[in-house]
C-alpha cells in the first residue's frame, strides 16, 4: 500500500476509534446518572400540600438528599392543592407525594388517579380527629364531662374554618351524641385564631378545649391531650402514606426503599413540626430547621435516611 494511502487509512481508522471511545464514555455516564448515584445528575420534585405535616415532612426529606450530595436546586418542593396534586403526579409532572391521608381524606382522588401512582406505603398509621384539652385540665377526661364542665370552657369549644371535615363531625356528630348542643358552642375561626386561642390560655393556665387533629405540633409545643371518646364520635382513623408518580421506585430506588421503611412516632413528628413551623414561612429557614432536627436524631438519620 502507497505511504499516503497508509496515513490516510490509519487516521481515519484512529479517527473512528476515538469516536467509539467517545460514545461509550457518554453511555456509561448516562447509565450511571439514571441510576441516581448519590444523587448526581437527578432532579426530583416533590409536590406538598400546606399542612404542617407534609411541610415538615418534604423539608427533611430535601435535607436528606442534600446530605446524601443531591444538589439544592434539584431538589424542588412545590406547594399545590391536593386535586393539582394528584393530578400532576398522574401526569408526571410532581414525581412525590408525602401526605395523601387514607382510606378517607384523599379517597377521591386515589379512585380517580390510584392506578397510576404508586404506593410508598404508610409513615404515620394514627391520624386522628380529636377535642384537645391542656395536660393541666385534671377533672375533664372525656368528651361526656364537657356537659358537666361546661362554665369552666366559657361554654365554647374553640373550632376552626367553618367548612372544614372537623366541624362537621364535632357539629353534627360528637356534640349531639353526648348532649352539648345546649351546654356549649362550636365556635367557627381559622386555624391560626384556633391555635391562637390555645396558646393565650395556655399561657393563663385557663382550661380551653379545641378542635385539633393528629399529627399535629400543638400537642407539643402546648402539652395538650385528646378528651376519650367512649362514643366514638369522633373516630375517623387514617394513615398517612407516600405517593409517587409512575415508575417512582424503578428511578429512585434508594429513596423508595427509605419510604417504605420510614416510620414516625408522635413525639419524633411533633418535635419536627414544632421545629419547622416555628422557623416561619421562609423557605430557607424551614430547610434549616429540618437539618437542625436531624442533628438532634441522629440515631433516627442513621437507620432511615442514610442511604439515598
Amino acid at each position: 500500500m502507497p505511504r499516503k494511502k497508509r496515513v490516510g487509512w490509519f487516521a481515519g481508522l484512529t479517527a473512528m476509534l476515538l469516536a467509539v471511545v467517545m460514545v461509550s464514555t457518554a453511555c456509561g455516564k448516562q447509565s450511571t446518572n439514571s441510576q441516581g448515584t448519590g444523587g448526581q445528575d437527578k432532579k426530583i420534585n416533590i409536590a406538598y400540600i400546606a399542612w404542617d405535616e407534609d411541610i415538615a415532612l418534604s423539608n427533611l426529606y430535601k435535607a436528606a438528599l442534600m446530605k446524601a450530595g443531591w444538589k439544592k436546586d434539584d431538589i424542588k418542593l412545590q406547594e399545590l392543592d391536593a386535586a393539582p396534586i394528584f393530578q400532576s403526579l398522574s401526569t408526571g409532572k410532581s414525581d412525590l407525594f408525602l401526605d395523601a391521608w387514607l382510606p378517607i381524606t384523599h379517597k377521591s382522588y386515589w379512585d380517580q388517579y390510584g392506578k397510576q401512582l404508586e404506593d410508598l406505603g404508610t409513615w404515620y398509621d394514627n391520624a386522628t380527629l380529636g377535642l384537645a384539652v391542656p395536660d393541666y385540665v385534671k377533672d375533664v377526661k372525656s368528651i361526656a364531662d364537657l356537659k358537666e364542665h361546661a362554665g369552666e370552657f366559657g361554654g365554647q369549644i374553640v373550632g376552626i374554618d367553618n367548612g372544614a371535615g372537623e366541624m362537621k363531625v364535632v357539629r353534627e356528630k360528637a356534640m349531639p351524641q353526648y348532649g352539648l348542643d345546649g351546654p356549649m358552642k362550636l365556635s367557627s375561626s381559622s386555624t391560626a385564631s384556633m391555635l391562637a386561642a390555645v396558646e393565650k390560655a395556655v399561657n393563663e393556665k385557663k382550661p380551653v378545649v379545641a378542635t385539633l387533629w393528629k399529627p399535629h405540633w400543638a400537642y407539643t409545643r402546648y402539652k395538650l391531650h385528646d378528651l376519650e371518646d367512649p362514643k366514638g364520635a369522633m373516630a375517623q382513623h387514617e394513615k398517612i402514606h407516600a405517593v409517587g408518580r409512575k415508575d417512582f421506585g424503578k428511578d429512585f430506588p434508594n429513596l423508595e426503599k427509605s419510604l417504605k421503611g420510614i416510620k414516625l412516632d408522635d413525639k419524633q413528628l411533633g418535635t419536627l413540626e414544632d421545629m419547622v413551623h416555628s422557623a416561619g414561612s421562609n423557605a430557607d429557614a424551614q430547610l434549616k430547621a429540618a437539618q437542625q432536627w436531624m442533628d438532634k436524631n441522629p440515631d433516627f438519620v442513621k437507620q432511615h435516611l442514610s442511604n439515598l
